[in-house]
């Protein structure tokens, strides 16, 4: 099973509701708890070793997310009129958002700042892994919309983006 997959899994139990979802195939064993109390969501992917005799399956990853809260206002309603002009960029996947190459570097991308197709916009960190997010535009960078250092949700908007 791969990350997508994993992704797409956590994507459906979320829309669907169900508060625990356990999945067991031959090589892998994922259990994905939500809890409408406080919005977040769990999921434990554990590998269990092949052979006779099985031990306790060990955690090999851990991702934690906090679902967003929606909530439409008449001001919100304005303020997306003026930012439709705009091109968002969203997160592409789960995981923790930053916005530098390292802590002693500096950040890729400032607000004012022009950037052009394929420039790295910020770096998404899943399951140990370093994806850095590329612009799929040209522009100027309006608004930065995440925090840096933060859990990011799939689809989330990041970066607003002047086109013009």
């Amino acid at each position: 099973m791969d990350l997508k997959e994993i992704q797409n899994l956590i994507k459906f139990v979320a829309k669907s509701g169900a508060s625990e979802v356990k999945l067991e195939m031959e090589d892998v064993k994922i259990t994905i708890k939500t809890t409408s109390d406080d919005s977040k969501e769990t999921t434990i992917v554990q590998q269990i070793p092949m052979g006779n005799a099985v031990p306790a399956p060990q955690p090999v990853a851990q991702v934690q997310a906090t679902a967003p809260a929606v909530t439409e206002t008449p001001a919100a309603s304005s303020k997306e009129d003026d930012d439709s002009k705009y091109i968002t960029i969203k997160s592409p996947i789960i995981g923790t958002l930053y916005r530098k190459p390292s802590p002693d570097k500096p950040t890729f991308v400032e607000v004012g700042d022009t950037i052009k197709e394929g420039d790295v916009l910020c770096i998404i960190e899943a399951m140990k892994l370093f994806n850095e997010i590329e612009s799929e535009v040209s522009g100027k960078i309006v608004k930065i919309l995440a925090d840096d250092n933060s859990p990011i949700e799939f689809d989330q908007p990041l970066f607003l983006i002047d086109p013009s």
